[in-house]
C-alpha cells in the first residue's frame, strides 16, 4: 500500500524508502483522500480506512508554474502517462458511480437523505468573523489550562471558606487568563473588555468540560500508539486520594514502532467498594471509554496497598474468565515478598505495615532526626562496624520496599526504639513538636508485642520466597531460572505448613527474646481479652493464640498466592525467555521452546513456519563469530539488525516483554510510573485533579489545539 501511495504521488525520490521510514518521516494531506476513504468514528481523531489510497491530485498545474516545479519536486508526466492517468481516473470514476447507484437501489429512502445531509456537512465552508473569533478565545482558554497541566498549578486559588463575605479573588485560571489579557492578547481582550470585574471569565463547568477533551486529547496520543502496536498489558498502582475521592491509577505497557517496551501512565479509575462493580467498571473504562481491545491483552498486574488486594484479585479473575490471554502476573516494580505481605488477610499483618511506612517516613522528611539514627546504630553496632555501616545505608533508602524489609526491620528495631525515645524525651527545643508527638506514637506503637511478633514471624515466613523473589528482579537469565525452582520454593513451604508447630515455636521464642531486649511484656493483645469479656480461656497461651491467628493463616495464603500468580500459563510464558540468546547459550542451545510456545500460536504472522524458524535463531547463535556476544536481554534481541528475518521469534519476544513481571530494560521508557509518584508526593490531595494529573504527568506528549477547539465545538455547540 505504502507502494502504491509512491507512485500515486509521483515521487520517485521516495521509491527506494522502506515501508517504516515513509510511515515515521513523512505525511499526506487530507485532502488527496477521497471522502468515502476517510471514517469519521471519534470526535478526537480521524482515521483512514484499511485500503485507503491517495487518488486525488492535481499533476498538471506545476507544468504552468516553473517557480513550484523543484519545491514541489513532482516528476513531470509525458502525454501518454497523463492519457493513461486520465483514463484510469474516468474509469475509478465510473466504477464508483455505478456503486453509489446499485447502493443507492437497495437503501431506504431516508437512508439516501442521511447520506445527503453527511456529504453536504463534509463540504469545507468558510468561518465567518464570529466563527473565527471563537475558536481563537476558545483556542486561548486551552493554551492556558495546558500550560497549568504542565506545570501542576491547581486550578483553584485561595480557599472561598476562608475569605472575608462579599470579598471577591481571582482563581488560578481568571489570574492567568488576566494575566494573558494584560500581556496583549487582543482576542481575549475583545472578549472581556466589558466584563465585570468581580466576574468569573470562565465558568467551574466550563473548565471542567474544557479539562476533559485535554486529558482526552493527550491520552488519544498514547493509545493511538498501543492500537498500532497491537498487543499491550495493563497495571495498576496503589490507591490514591484524589481530591477526598479514592482512585486506582492505570498504566499500560506496550512495544512501539521503534521496538521500545515502554510503561505510560494514561489516566484514574474511580475506585469501588465492591469489587464485582469494580470489576465491571474497570473493563468498561478500558475497552469502551479508552478504546482498548481487551483481547490483544496478554498481561496484567495490580499493585496494591494492604486491604486492597482480595477485591483487585477479584477484577483479576472476572478478566481472566473474559480473557485467559490475559496472564494474571506479578510487576516488576514490586518486589514479591512485599507484595506477598501486603496480600496477607490478617489484620496485624495490615497495622504493622502502616507502621513500617509511618516510621520511614518519618526518618525520610527529617535529615536530624536520620543523622540520631545514625549516632545510636554507631553506639548498639560499636562491635560491628561493617553491620552497622550497612544498616546506616540501609536507612537512607526506600528499604520498606526491599526484598528483605522484615529482616531489615528486626535488625534496625532496637536502634528505632531508642532514637524515637530519646527525641520524645528531649526537653530542649532541637525538636518540634510534630516530631516529639509521633515520635512518642511510633515508639510506642514499635513496642507492642503484637508488633514484634507480627514483623518476626513475616521475617521467617518470607525468608522461603526472599531469593526467589529477588532472582525475578534481575537478568532475563534469572527470571526464566526462577520460574523453574517455584517447586522447589513451594515444596519448603508445605514442609512447614506440614509442622507448622514446631517451626512456630522457633519463631515465637525469637519474638520473645526480642521483645526481653526491647524490655517489652510478653502477653495477649488487649483487644483479644476485652472481646471474651469475662469468657477467657485459661488454656489459651499467647504462643498458641499467634499460631492460629498469625502463623497458620500467613502461610496458607503465600502458598495458595504463589500458585495463583504463577500460574501454568504463566511458567509456561517464562520458558519460552530461553529465546533469547544469553539464555539459549546457559542451557548450551539445548531448547525447546515451541513446546511452551503453543499458547502464543494466534499472535504469530507464521506459525507454521515456527519449528523451522526457531531451528535457524538457535544455529544463528550457536555458530556466531567468536567476538560477537550474546544478547543478553529482549531489549538488545528486538533491536537486533537482522530481527526481521525472523518475524516469528520477534512476535514472540514482543509479547514476552510485555508480561508485567518482565522489567523495563531502558529506564527512559519506564518514567511514567516515576512521574506519577513526583505528582503525588509534590501535590496536596484537595488539590489534585485526575484531568491535570495526566497533563502533568506525560507533560512531552504532543497536543494538537485545534483538534481540541474541534471537539470542544462539537460536543458543547
Amino acid at each position: 500500500r505504502c507502494q502504491r501511495w509512491v507512485e500515486n504521488c509521483r515521487r520517485a525520490d521516495l521509491e527506494d524508502k522502506t515501508p517504516d521510514q515513509l510511515n515515521k518521516h513523512y505525511r499526506l494531506c487530507a485532502k488527496h483522500f477521497e471522502t468515502s476513504m476517510i471514517c469519521r468514528s471519534s470526535p478526537y481523531r480521524t482515521v483512514l480506512r484499511d485500503n485507503a489510497v491517495p487518488t486525488i491530485f492535481d499533476l498538471t498545474s506545476h507544468l504552468n508554474n516553473p517557480h513550484s516545479r523543484h519545491r514541489k519536486r513532482i516528476k513531470e508526466l509525458s502525454e501518454d502517462e497523463i492519457r493513461t492517468l486520465k483514463q484510469k481516473k474516468i474509469d475509478e470514476a465510473f466504477e464508483r458511480k455505478q456503486a453509489t447507484q446499485e447502493s443507492n437501489e437497495n437503501n431506504e429512502q431516508n437512508t439516501v437523505s442521511e447520506e445527503g445531509g453527511e456529504e453536504q456537512e463534509e463540504k469545507a465552508v468558510p468561518l465567518t468573523l464570529e466563527e473565527r473569533e471563537n475558536k481563537d478565545y476558545l483556542k486561548s482558554l486551552f493554551e492556558i489550562l495546558i500550560l497549568m497541566g504542565k506545570q501542576n498549578i491547581p486550578l483553584d486559588g485561595h480557599n472561598v471558606d476562608e475569605l472575608p463575605e462579599g470579598i471577591f479573588t481571582s482563581d488560578n485560571f481568571q489570574a492567568l487568563l488576566e494575566y494573558r489579557i494584560n500581556s496583549g492578547d487582543e482576542v481575549l481582550r475583545k472578549r472581556f473588555e466589558m466584563t465585570a470585574v468581580n466576574l468569573e471569565y470562565c465558568s467551574k463547568t466550563q473548565q471542567k468540560q474544557m479539562l476533559e477533551i485535554c486529558e482526552n486529547c493527550v491520552r488519544e496520543e498514547t493509545l493511538r500508539e498501543v492500537r498500532d502496536s497491537h498487543f499491550f498489558s495493563i497495571v495498576t498502582d496503589e490507591v490514591v486520594d484524589i481530591a477526598g475521592e479514592e482512585h486506582l491509577p492505570v498504566l499500560v505497557r506496550f512495544v512501539d514502532d521503534s521496538h521500545n517496551l515502554r510503561e505510560e501512565f494514561i489516566g484514574f479509575l474511580p475506585y469501588e467498594a465492591d469489587p464485582e462493580i469494580l470489576a465491571v467498571k474497570f473493563h468498561a473504562t478500558i475497552t469502551e471509554k479508552w478504546g482498548l481491545n481487551m483481547e490483544y491483552c496478554r498481561g496484567q498486574a495490580y499493585i496494591v496497598s494492604s486491604g486492597f488486594a482480595s477485591k483487585m484479585k477479584v477484577v483479576a479473575t472476572r478478566l481472566l474468565e473474559k480473557y485467559p490471554q490475559a496472564v494474571y502476573t506479578l510487576c516488576s516494580s514490586c518486589a514479591l515478598n512485599v507484595w506477598l505481605a501486603k496480600s496477607v488477610p490478617v489484620v496485624g499483618v495490615s497495622i504493622a505495615l502502616g507502621t513500617i511506612e509511618e516510621v520511614c517516613c518519618l526518618f525520610t522528611q527529617s535529615p536530624q532526626l536520620l543523622v540520631e539514627l545514625d549516632n545510636t546504630i554507631s553506639a548498639l553496632f560499636q562491635d560491628n562496624e561493617e553491620k552497622g555501616n550497612e544498616l546506616k545505608k540501609i536507612c537512607r533508602s526506600q528499604w520498606t520496599g526491599r526484598h528483605d524489609t522484615f529482616e531489615v526491620l528486626v535488625d534496625l528495631l532496637q536502634a528505632l526504639v531508642l532514637c524515637l525515645d530519646a527525641v520524645s524525651s528531649d526537653l530542649s527545643v532541637r525538636w518540634n513538636n510534630f516530631i516529639v508527638g509521633r515520635a512518642f506514637v511510633l515508639s510506642s506503637a514499635l513496642t507492642d508485642f503484637d508488633f514484634i511478633v507480627t514483623i518476626v514471624i513475616m521475617k521467617n515466613v518470607l525468608s522461603f520466597t526472599r531469593a526467589f523473589g529477588k532472582n525475578l528482579q534481575g537478568q532475563t537469565s534469572d527470571v526464566f531460572f526462577a520460574a523453574g525452582s517455584l517447586t522447589a520454593v513451594l515444596h519448603s513451604l508445605n514442609e512447614v505448613m506440614e509442622n507448622i508447630e514446631v517451626y512456630h515455636e522457633f519463631w515465637f521464642e525469637e519474638a520473645t527474646n526480642l521483645a526481653t531486649k526491647l524490655d517489652v511484656q510478653i502477653k495477649l493483645p488487649g483487644k483479644f481479652r476485652r472481646a471474651q469479656q469475662g469468657n477467657f480461656d485459661p488454656d489459651m497461651t499467647s504462643e498458641n493464640y499467634y499460631k492460629e491467628i498469625l502463623s497458620v493463616p500467613t502461610v496458607e495464603h503465600i502458598i495458595q498466592e504463589l500458585k495463583d500468580i504463577f500460574s501454568e500459563q504463566h511458567l509456561k510464558a517464562l520458558k519460552c525467555l530461553s529465546l533469547v540468546p544469553s539464555v539459549m547459550g546457559q542451557l548450551k542451545f539445548n531448547t525447546s521452546e515451541e513446546h511452551h510456545a503453543d499458547m502464543f500460536k494466534n499472535d504469530l504472522p507464521n506459525p507454521d513456519t515456527l519449528s523451522a524458524e526457531l531451528h535457524c535463531w538457535r544455529i544463528k547463535w550457536k555458530h556466531r563469530g567468536k567476538d560477537i556476544e550474546l544478547p543478553a536481554t529482549i531489549y538488545e534481541a528486538l533491536h537486533l539488525p537482522d530481527i526481521k528475518f525472523f518475524p516469528n521469534v520477534y512476535a514472540l519476544l514482543k509479547v514476552l516483554c510485555l508480561l508485567p513481571v518482565m522489567k523495563v530494560e531502558n529506564e527512559k521508557y519506564g518514567i511514567g510510573r516515576e512521574r506519577l509518584k513526583a505528582y503525588l508526593k509534590n501535590t496536596l490531595t484537595e488539590q489534585r485533579s485526575s484531568n491535570l494529573a495526566l497533563l502533568n504527568i506525560n507533560f512531552d506528549i504532543k497536543h494538537d489545539l485545534d483538534l481540541m477547539v474541534d471537539t470542544y465545538i462539537k460536543l458543547y455547540p
